[in-house]
């Protein structure tokens, strides 16, 4: 089965780290479900909404040129449970200016359209995987996750 952006699927928690989860996928794939993408309200501490060996549903949100493979649990919600509750009237932040909400704030995918912000969150979000695409493989070639 080749593996889409869009596709819903069944998976089982694999391991947990502090900015995700790891998720493995049918046909033996794994993918990871970043922090952000686990729930519609803020995520201080994962373990409060997963444990591993949970099965969850995930969403392919996006399969880079490494083959890595970015899940969202969010968005495998139904339309009813995906969406939060939202006040009457945009709130006012410290800073002064109300946050824009809804489909205005999707990040857009060509660069030359991205403000600094959504490079930068595109940047951490990357550079995370990365980081735990390489600490997950020295932990299976050392053999660390068997000592604890």
């Amino acid at each position: 089965m080749e593996l889409s952006v869009g596709a819903i699927l069944e998976g089982k928690v694999t391991g947990i780290t502090k900015f995700g989860a790891f998720v493995s996928l049918p046909d033996g794939k794994s993918g990871m479900v970043h922090i952000s993408e686990v729930a519609n309200s803020f995520v201080n501490d994962i373990n409060d909404f997963l444990k591993e060996g949970q099965a969850v549903r995930v969403k392919v949100i996006g399969i880079d040129g490494a083959g890595r493979i970015n899940l969202s649990i969010k968005k495998a919600l139904p339309a009813a449970e995906s969406a939060p509750a939202r006040p009457a009237a945009p709130q006012q932040r410290r800073g002064g200016a109300a946050r824009p909400r809804g489909p205005q704030r999707q990040q857009p995918r060509d660069p030359s359209t991205m403000t600094f912000e959504d490079k930068l969150k595109m940047f951490m979000a990357d550079s995370e995987s990365r980081m735990a695409d390489i600490k997950h493989n020295n932990d299976r070639k050392s053999g660390s996750r068997r000592r604890k």
